[in-house]
């Protein structure tokens, strides 16, 4: 059975993963007396509950957040921290959610609406020959109108087009749309697109699984619950998938706790997300255009939370686009151990704002991780190494 936001709850302190080891963390970095008890148990080598959880979500002490969390880093992966040679496909933004907190949506025939043909993304693929790509991630809307066929013929041209690279695509939000579309199964939908090319999955729509957040801002959307369950279906198949949440908007500290310990469940259960990343909202030109963007503190906050609460994560990712490269930098410091990658052109969190970049080099990539004092690895999208191509 898939778990539910409420048994994510119920047990608060299941035994750990194996191998979780105590953490060698020096007290005296400690200075938030509500950090004091989690910083002992993390000593112990025991698992965190939820009470814990909103302790490092409400605690201002960002020095003894990093203390804890950068000592679970280190003790997961040591100083290496990872990146990949990738590029964002964006097949199209017509969309029949109609999600309030984003930016990319349109309507069928609404101005800037598109959507790109397999040949339109196999050429796009194909751009910049000189990069040696590992991965296409590939990320759209919940069309109302295309059948699988489409994604399938997709995924077939953007293999032909980069036959080394890994084909990252679709949420498990999209794979129910496909599901309900077609009138099938998503085990359907999975054998199909695995037969197209598809290789892992990215882990986008999860947002929130609360229902009160869902009911005000996504109420169309795969429920959270749902979201979790084709996770699950998706590791039994053998494909590695992410996860993420979106936060800053309107979820309270408990519903971002409650929120990573429902993937905590599903990671002891079905194994096989390879990295969580958190998603600093952006809300120029969304529906909630009135708030505030999310400070360095709650982002390197979340980012500590994250690396603590997910002991059964290998990774945990500082998005460097919604975080900004220096930002993302500093979060090495305390959980994060990914920074993405050159990503060539990403255009989501763009439409709702963002001031970076659209794309980085490899060599800026690299010169953040060193001179920040960690070991930067290349990597493919199941964290092999590929230092030597």
């Amino acid at each position: 059975m898939p778990p539910t936001l409420s048994s994510a709850l119920a047990s608060p302190e299941t035994a750990p993963p194996p191998g979780l080891p105590p953490l060698d963390i020096d007290p005296r970095l400690v200075g938030d007396p509500a950090l004091k008890s989690v910083a002992a148990k993390l000593a112990q080598g025991r698992r965190l509950d939820e009470g814990d959880g909103l302790a490092l979500m409400k605690s201002r002490d960002l020095l003894g957040l990093g203390a804890l969390a950068h000592a679970a880093r280190l003790a997961k992966n040591g100083l290496a921290t990872y990146y990949v040679i990738n590029r964002q496909i964006n097949y199209s933004n017509i969309c029949g959610n109609r999600c309030t907190f984003c930016a990319f949506w349109r309507e069928p025939g609404g101005d800037g609406a598109y959507l790109l043909s397999p040949e339109q993304a196999a050429q796009m693929a194909a751009e910049h020959p000189q990069l040696n790509l590992s991965e296409l991630h590939i990320v759209g809307s919940c069309h109302p109108d295309l059948g699988l066929d489409y994604y399938c013929e997709l995924l077939a041209a953007l293999g032909a087009a980069r036959p080394q690279a890994t084909l990252k695509a679709f949420t498990p939000v999209e794979i129910d749309h496909f599901a309900r579309q077609e009138g099938i199964s998503t085990s359907e939908v999975f054998q199909r697109l695995m037969a197209a090319g598809l290789g892992a999955m990215p882990g986008g729509g999860a947002e929130v699984f609360s229902p009160r957040v869902r009911r005000e801002l996504c109420p169309s959307k795969t429920s959270g619950e749902r979201w979790l369950a084709i996770s699950g279906q998706a590791h039994a198949l053998g494909l590695p998938t992410n996860a993420t949440m979106l936060y800053g908007h309107i979820e309270t500290p408990a519903e971002r706790v409650e929120h990573l310990l429902a993937l905590r469940q599903q990671q002891d259960q079905s194994g096989g997300f390879s990295a969580f990343i958190p998603l600093a909202f952006h809300p120029e030109n969304t529906g909630l255009g009135e708030l505030n963007r999310t400070t360095g503190l709650d982002d390197l906050r979340v980012v500590a939370a994250s690396r603590l609460l997910l002991d059964n994560f290998p990774h945990i990712k500082a998005y460097w686009v919604m975080l900004g490269p220096k930002l993302a930098q500093v979060a090495l410091n305390f959980g994060a151990d990914d920074l993405d990658g050159t990503i060539v052109e990403e255009r989501i969190t763009h439409t709702a704002g963002a001031t970076t970049a659209k794309g980085m080099t490899e060599d800026e990539l690299r010169h953040l991780i060193t001179s920040a004092g960690f070991v930067p690895v290349r990597r493919d999208s199941f964290y092999r190494s590929v230092e030597q191509s």
